[in-house]
Formats: C-alpha cells, structure tokens, sequence
C-alpha cells in the first residue's frame, strides 16, 4: 500500500487573514480566492491525472487545528485513506477518531510525536 503520494496542502493561522491573501497575491502573484488558492499538478507515476496542493491561510483564533496548538498544518495526499489510518493505529500512530467524507474527497487527521496535527486526504476518483 502506498502511504503519501503528494503534498496535498498548507494551511496557516494569521492574525489578518485578508490582508495575508491579499500580500501574497500582490507581492507573490499566488491567485488568490476567498478561501486560498490551488496549485494544480500532475503525479509522476500516473501523469493523466491532473490533481492540487491546497494553499490557505486560517483566521488566528480557527479551532481548525485543534488538539495540536501549532499554527500551522500540512496536509498528505494519500491513495486509501480508510487503510492508511488502520495501519498507522496498529503502527501506534495517534489517529484522530473523525474523519470526514464529502465531494472534495476523504479526510482523517493524525497527531504527529511532537503534537502537530496532519491532515492526510484521498482526493475524489
């Protein structure tokens, strides 16, 4: 089973996250929308499908984050994530109990040895 296939996001906490999108996309040229911006790629072991690396700055205060107190949080493109967290709790991996299933694909959170929270995501087929 492959583990991580891509880098599937960076999300940040800021104290003004309008002006931070508005920074980036002025100084960057980052194509800004309301909620981040996309950064569209292909896989190397499968280059017809086309997928992305999310890029989002959070207000300070998000809970989003939560249990880990870090500001910011990566997350993992993953290929079956239902079997990738099973494996990681039976590997002793602190696996958050919540995942979250929707048209943007699936969704399953683990805590890393020093408290950050990863997001690890299978993107919708």
């Amino acid at each position: 089973m492959k583990r991580v296939i891509g880098l599937g996001g960076i999300f940040f906490k800021c104290q003004d996250n309008e002006k931070i999108k508005n920074w980036y996309k002025q100084h960057l040229g980052i194509p800004v929308e309301p909620w981040g911006a996309m950064f569209p790629w292909r896989r190397a072991d499968r280059p017809d499908e086309e997928t992305y690396t999310a890029w989002s700055p959070f207000k300070g205060d998000t809970d989003y984050f939560k249990p880990s107190e870090h500001d910011y949080m990566i997350n993992y493109q993953v290929e079956d994530l239902f079997a990738l967290l099973e494996t990681l709790k039976n590997e002793g991996v602190t696996v958050i109990d919540k995942t979250d299933v929707s048209e943007f694909g699936k969704f399953g959170w683990i805590i890393d040895p020093e408290g950050r929270k990863i997001e690890l995501w299978e993107p919708p087929k």
